[in-house]
């Protein structure tokens, strides 16, 4: 039997609900054990529960994802080896999927991704990865997707005829290494980065023709613009407007399953509320995704 957090998201609006009666189930991971830059992101959870409360019910197109249920589990153990880590990550979002809820992950820095991939690909076999982020190596080298890759479960990411990356679909990006373009080519990526975006409009073909019908959306918070939320470790210039990247992540869901997902990299400062509220509000909004599948 699951037991609920005593800080739950959306307290103010959502009663408290037995697990298997909620459709969205809260994973704070306070894990920060990478972080290149500025540090912080340990705070993010607990900054986004408490800035929860300042939602509303509705969104503003009238969804009340709250309505469903929202089960918030205790924060996960990010002590000791990073291995132990993911495995609690793991085993945290695999409890959330069996008792029928979408996991939904507060971090914390990226790397907690992998955990998550890693419970769903057990359970659901092939899913596909929609990436917001300022970085390829958010999930291309230092984390999830590059891992799962080379290491874990090949497939994962791989088409039937074995000629790329059908499975990965990166928004936002706009600072790279060498490595990361080689990575991306070799892969035959699917990206969209912040600088086309910002002079073309949204691509009509957004996703690849064979991307599966499930999908994870991992969403570090600076694949938008330090202007909607500053406070995270490397704030990069010219990102992705608030409109714009609900607009894209819309359109990426449109006509598949959402199973899960996570906000990510919120680095949180004392007396810098702003970016708090505007990261509860996206994981939010992003519940809200779920229901108009």
């Amino acid at each position: 039997m699951l037991t609920e957090y005593t800080r739950r998201f959306l307290s103010s609006e959502v009663p408290p609900r037995p697990a298997e009666d909620c459709l969205f189930h809260v994973i704070p991971v306070p894990h920060e054990a990478t972080v290149s830059y500025a540090g912080g992101t340990a705070g993010g959870p607990a900054a986004i529960l408490e800035a929860s409360d300042q939602l509303e019910l509705l969104l503003p197109d009238e969804r009340a994802p709250g309505e469903k249920g929202i089960f918030t589990h205790p924060p996960v153990d990010c002590n000791g080896a990073p291995e132990l880590v993911m495995e609690r990550i793991a085993a945290a979002t695999g409890a959330a999927f069996d008792a029928g809820g979408i996991p939904v992950l507060l971090g914390g820095e990226h790397s907690l991704t992998y955990g998550a991939l890693k419970a769903l690909k057990e359970r659901c076999g092939t899913f596909g990865l929609i990436q917001f982020d300022a970085h390829a190596y958010g999930c291309i080298r230092s984390c999830a997707v590059f891992q799962i890759i080379n290491v874990d479960f090949p497939d994962i990411l791989r088409n039937g005829k074995g000629d790329g990356l059908a499975c990965l679909v990166q928004l936002g990006n706009r600072i790279f290494c060498g490595e990361e373009l080689q990575a991306r080519r070799a892969f035959n990526v699917t990206s969209w980065d912040a600088p086309f975006l910002m002079r073309n409009p949204a691509p009509a073909a957004l996703m690849p023709e064979n991307f599966p019908e499930r999908v994870f959306i991992t969403f570090d918070v600076d694949g938008l613009d330090p202007a909607v939320i500053g406070e995270t470790g490397t704030p990069v210039p010219g990102g992705l407007g608030w409109y714009q990247a609900l607009e894209l992540a819309t359109e990426a869901v449109r006509g598949r399953r959402l199973i899960g997902f996570d906000v990510v990299e919120l680095a949180p400062q004392s007396g810098k509320i702003a970016s708090d509220f505007a990261a509860a509000l996206l994981v939010y909004s992003l519940m809200g995704l779920a229901l108009s599948v």
